[in-house]
């Protein structure tokens, strides 16, 4: 019996390191990203660009339960590059304009600032569960730009309540539900369903677990 358990607990283990290796390939090549994105990465790799940190996807640290807000929040910004400096920003998009490699957007670490919602009585509305920014983590150097990123979104738990605090605060700021649904500020909803294994934050997830 101990060994029928051990040869199973192997199978699953050789499973779960298979799994975490197509993972981090995937990763290493930048699978899913633009290809902007992928050229200033590999670019940085071979040290011919200096100064990138990485997407935004891949520095943000996400609890699973709120993956799918975080996508929906986030969308095409967590292919968003941050970069130490301006002058690192410039010389990446100097490198895709040399290489004709389409275009792509960078955060300057010294030139984003943070902000984030400041509305009174969030905290007792049914089905608030927080300002994005504050349900996810980073390095410290990298807070800033997470608050600019996430600091003026607010996540509940369904559409129902989404509605109610939207109309209450007069469709000021974004609201994104658990399950990705968004009215967005200005009054707007955007929904539907969703590839939930499909997303950036998702992939990582698996590996650091």
């Amino acid at each position: 019996e101990l060994k029928e358990s051990a040869d199973t607990l192997m199978l699953d283990a050789q499973e779960k390191a298979r799994r975490a290796k197509i993972l981090e390939d995937l990763a290493a090549n930048y699978e899913g990203f633009y290809n902007s994105v992928k050229v200033i990465m590999k670019e940085a790799k071979k040290g011919t660009v200096s100064g990138i940190c990485g997407p935004v996807s891949q520095l943000i640290k996400v609890p699973s339960q709120y993956n799918v807000a975080m996508e929906v929040a986030l969308g095409g910004k967590m292919q968003n590059i941050v970069t130490l400096t301006d002058e690192d920003a410039k010389r990446a998009i100097r490198t895709l304009k040399q290489l004709d490699a389409g275009r792509a957007t960078f955060l300057p670490i010294t030139t984003i600032k943070g902000r984030t919602l400041d509305e009174k009585g969030l905290d007792d509305c049914y089905g608030y569960i927080g300002i994005a920014s504050d349900l996810c983590s980073c390095d410290k150097k990298y807070e800033n730009i997470k608050s600019s990123l996430l600091g003026k979104i607010v996540v509940v738990d369904d559409l129902n309540c989404a509605a109610t605090i939207a109309k209450k605060y007069g469709y000021r700021f974004m609201i994104v539900t658990l399950d990705g649904q968004v009215i967005n500020a200005g009054g707007s909803f955007t929904g539907g369903s969703m590839n939930k294994k499909s997303g950036l934050l998702q992939r990582v997830r698996p590996i650091i677990r």
